[in-house]
C-alpha cells in the first residue's frame, strides 16, 4: 500500500462580489456562462494594448493578463507537463441563484469568484473588469448592475475588502484547512458535472469513484503546476489504482441537459452533465480525502471556469 501523501498545496481565495441591479435582467438557465462571457470581454478591453485579432500571434501573449485568465498558455518551463496544450484557468465563477433566470431591478445579486495561486496577484484587474462588465450589462438584454462591494472569505466569515472609490485591502492567500478524514461521506452535485472517459461523457450508469477522483487529481495537479510554486508530487498511477476499490454505497444521479449560445463560436453548445448525490464508504479514504475536499473549491470536470462541476460534501460522520 502506498503511503498517505500530504495534501496538495494550492493557495486560493474566494471573493464575493455584491451587486445591485439597475435594470430588470433576464439570464440563461445557468448564469455562469453569461458572467464568464461579460468578464472576458471586459478584461480584454481593459488590458489589450496591441489590438491583435489573435492572442497567440501577439508579442505579449505570455505576459498579458487576458490570455493568462482565458487562454492560459502552458508555461514552457514546466517541462514534464509540456504535452498539455491547454491549462486550467486560474479562476472559477459561481453566481448566486435566480428565480427562473429573472433578476428584478433594485435587488442584490452575488457572484463568487475563486482565484487560484498566482491568479490572486491580478485581483485589482478582476475587480475592475467585473465592475465594468456589470455596468455594460449581462444577459441578452444587457441588464446593468452596480458593484456595491467585494468581500473575501476568511475562515467562516466574509470581510469587506473593497468598495468603489476606496482602497483594496485583501487578506493573505493561503491553502485551505483540511478536516479529519471520515470513513464515509456523500457529495451533492450543485451544477452539471461533465467528465469524459475515452472521449465519452460520463453518464449516471458510468459514474465511479475512480472517474471522479482521476478527474480531480488531473485538474488539481495542473493547477498546482501552472498557477502555484508547489507542483504536486505524488504517485499518480498508484492512487488511480487504489481508487478503483472505493465503492459507491448509494447514488441518486441524473443527467441534466443544458444548452447555451456561444457568441465566440456563433453556435449553440450542449453542456449537460450530472446532478444529484453519491455516497462513498471505505477505510482507505485518507489517500483521496485532500483532493475530494479541495475539489469543492476547484470544481471538477469540464467548463469549471463558468461554475460547472460544483459540488458540496455532506453527511460526513
Amino acid at each position: 500500500m502506498i503511503p498517505i501523501h500530504p495534501q496538495p498545496c494550492l493557495p486560493l481565495a474566494q471573493y464575493r462580489f455584491k451587486f445591485r441591479t439597475t435594470d430588470d435582467i433576464r439570464l440563461p438557465g445557468y448564469s455562469g456562462s453569461a458572467w464568464r462571457g461579460a468578464f472576458g470581454h471586459s478584461l480584454k478591453k481593459l488590458v489589450c494594448v496591441t489590438r491583435e485579432p489573435q492572442c497567440e500571434s501577439c508579442l505579449l501573449y505570455r505576459h498579458c493578463r487576458y490570455p493568462y485568465f482565458f487562454e492560459t498558455p502552458p508555461d514552457p518551463a514546466v517541462g514534464k507537463l509540456r504535452k498539455y496544450n491547454a491549462v486550467p484557468h486560474p479562476f472559477v465563477l459561481s453566481p448566486g441563484s435566480t428565480l427562473h433566470g429573472q433578476l428584478a431591478a433594485d435587488t442584490e445579486h452575488m457572484l463568487d469568484v475563486t482565484l487560484f495561486g498566482h491568479g490572486n496577484q491580478h485581483l485589482p484587474y478582476i475587480i475592475h473588469a467585473l465592475d465594468k462588465a456589470a455596468q455594460q450589462g449581462i444577459g441578452k438584454q444587457r441588464g446593468a448592475l452596480e458593484l456595491l462591494e467585494v468581500q473575501q472569505q476568511v475562515d467562516d466569515d466574509w470581510d469587506v475588502i473593497y468598495r468603489p472609490g476606496g482602497q483594496l485591502n485583501s487578506h493573505q492567500v493561503e491553502s485551505i484547512n483540511l478536516p479529519d478524514c471520515p470513513t464515509q461521506f456523500k457529495i451533492r452535485l450543485l451544477t452539471p458535472l461533465r467528465m469524459k472517459v475515452h472521449g465519452r461523457l460520463v453518464t449516471p450508469d458510468a459514474f465511479t469513484f475512480k472517474v471522479l477522483f482521476s478527474t480531480l487529481l488531473r485538474r488539481i495537479s495542473l493547477l498546482t503546476a501552472f498557477h502555484s510554486d508547489t507542483p504536486l508530487e505524488t504517485d499518480f498511477a498508484g492512487l488511480s489504482r487504489m481508487a478503483e476499490a472505493i465503492p459507491i454505497t448509494s447514488h441518486e444521479l441524473r443527467w441534466h441537459e443544458w444548452t447555451r449560445y456561444s457568441s465566440r463560436q456563433g453556435s449553440l453548445m450542449q453542456l449537460g452533465g450530472l446532478l444529484g448525490t453519491a455516497a462513498f464508504e471505505s477505510s482507505t479514504l485518507a489517500h483521496f480525502w485532500p483532493y475530494i475536499w479541495l475539489g469543492q473549491w476547484t470544481h471538477a470536470g469540464k467548463n469549471t471556469s463558468m461554475g460547472l462541476g460544483k459540488y458540496q460534501i455532506i453527511g460526513v460522520d
